[in-house]
């Protein structure tokens, strides 16, 4: 790919009549967040475009501008749900012929949104990596005009109008926070941005479970992660483009990675304040903000968030809910110690005072020591929570803050009661299996009968992937044969064997 010069890019994005199907989205002030933080915070709304993403605007942007011939061969892309959504309008629009293909995993909403606008899909593999080698594949074979979902010049200067947008709807911004997947998006708004105005901070937002622009800006090369997190799937990319990164190695100042309970409690933000539903990679700029003034403790600045899609699923909401107070340390979870005697529950909640319980698990184990999962509100976030903790220790409470402990609040919170006994050589996994039909099966069949099964949790979060939290028992000598089960599998998966929760309530 040949590099475009600044200039260059900035008449592209001068030009791009993405008008035509997208909308001038607006610049809307967060009052209560804005109050929350002392800071002004503004939302762009790209939420609000006829495919409740921005990526209309860079699919128009490439299509639009292909020759007569390339048209009557159709188009072709790969994508999760936005891009595809984005082509799939262009394309109709225009006359298009489109095929999408999507991962197996893609949330239905999109799959039916794009099936709506007369696109053809094909659902291929579990990932994005997957449906993009298939739809390459499949624009060789037919002639197709393949339109990449971000690492293309036309593209990013699509997606670059928002930032002119924004230079017309605010005076002074003093930075701008933007979600960043394969890059695209930051690209084109950096480049406008900081033409504009060179002291505008660009700072691109990633889930830390996916952090492909970060590592890559780290390493000062482009990386491919081994392992990409599926929460944030509109920004599931392992591996970032060859021209974004180039990009944004210019134009970008910083890149902050949030939490997935970060994301949801952003969510929960933007709904207080415009009564709007995010999807999660729409969110991360909000989740961005706030983590940055609380690491900077700025003060009476002009802030920007790209609110960039609502393609969500509504039983996601369920997980989303669940997480947001944590995210907002609005909730602390922790397991602790009591003593198995008469009184020692209201000594226990004496030592917790007067303070909102959320969530108390207990079961029997011994006529020594009993093992409870606590949940507690939080007013004063991590202040109150260290306060908290400090009357425990004081009390003589011996626990174990399990707040950050994915499994403990995935799976061990609906699980506490009781230790499973006399269950040798026990291993514990947590699994991520794609929820389509057959991969529960799948994972039997591999296993066999080589091996038991002496725990199996299973909960759906409306996600892409069901979390799966399973013990196996496994001899020491067949300890290798079980690691080539794993591997041969090809499901991400972690052992949880030494996780403290499993070892406290379930072992």
């Amino acid at each position: 790919m040949s590099p475009y010069s600044l200039q260059q890019y900035l008449e592209l994005m001068k030009k791009a009549p993405v008008y035509d199907v997208a909308r001038r989205t607006p610049l809307e002030y967060a009052k209560g967040l804005s109050k929350r933080l002392d800071n002004r915070i503004f939302l762009k709304r790209e939420d609000l475009q006829p495919v409740y993403s921005f990526k209309l605007r860079g699919a128009y942007n490439k299509i639009i501008a292909l020759t007569a011939e390339q048209r009557e061969k159709g188009v072709i892309a790969a994508s999760a749900g936005n891009h595809a959504q984005g082509v799939a309008l262009a394309a109709q629009n225009l006359g298009i012929a489109a095929v999408i293909v999507m991962p197996k995993t893609t949330p239905d909403i999109k799959v039916a949104s794009v099936n709506r606008m007369g696109a053809r899909t094909v659902l291929h593999g579990n990932s994005y990596d997957d449906a993009c080698t298939h739809a390459e594949k499949l624009a060789a074979e037919n002639g197709m005009i393949f339109i990449h979902p971000y690492d293309d010049p036309l593209v990013i200067a699509g997606q670059g109008t928002i930032g002119l947008e924004l230079i017309e709807e605010c005076q002074n911004m003093d930075a701008v926070f933007v979600p960043v997947g394969g890059g695209g998006l930051i690209s084109g708004v950096a480049m406008a941005l900081k033409h504009h105005d060179p002291k505008i901070h660009i700072i691109g937002v990633e889930p830390d479970d996916a952090p492909c622009m970060y590592e890559a800006l780290r390493a000062g090369e482009r990386v491919t992660l081994e392992q990409v997190g599926i929460f944030a799937d509109g920004v599931a990319v392992a591996k970032a483009g060859e021209e974004t990164f180039r990009l944004a190695r210019q134009y970008v100042d910083e890149m902050i990675l949030v939490s997935t309970d970060e994301i949801c409690a952003a969510i929960k933000d933007i709904y207080d304040d415009t009564r709007s539903i995010t999807e999660p990679a729409g969110a991360l700029a909000v989740a961005g903000i706030k983590k940055y003034v609380d690491r900077n403790g700025s003060r009476g600045q002009n802030l920007i968030a790209i609110d960039s899609g609502a393609n969500m699923n509504f039983d996601r909401l369920r997980h989303v809910a669940e997480r947001s107070e944590l995210g907002e340390n609005r909730e602390v979870l922790f397991a602790a110690t009591i003593p198995e005697e008469p009184g020692s529950f209201r000594r226990f909640n004496e030592a917790i005072g007067h303070r909102g319980i959320t969530e108390f698990n207990y079961r029997y184990a011994d006529n020594r020591e009993a093992h409870v999962f606590v949940g507690v509100k939080m007013q004063q976030g991590e202040e109150e929570k260290q306060a908290l903790f400090g009357r425990l220790r004081a009390g003589g409470y011996d626990f174990t803050d399990m707040s950050d402990n994915e499994m403990a609040k995935v799976h061990v919170r609906y699980m506490v009661g009781g230790h499973g006994h006399e269950v040798e050589n026990e291993v514990l996994y947590r699994f991520e299996f794609p929820e389509r039909p057959g991969a529960l099966l799948h994972f039997l069949t591999r296993i066999g009968h080589n091996w038991n099964i002496s725990l199996f949790h299973y909960r759906n979060h409306g996600a892409a992937y069901g979390r799966v939290l399973v013990g196996i028992q496994v001899p020491e000598e067949e300890q290798v044969q079980f690691q080539t089960f794993l591997c041969e599998l090809n499901y991400p998966y972690w052992e949880e064997t030494d996780n403290p929760a499993y070892k406290l309530f379930l072992n």
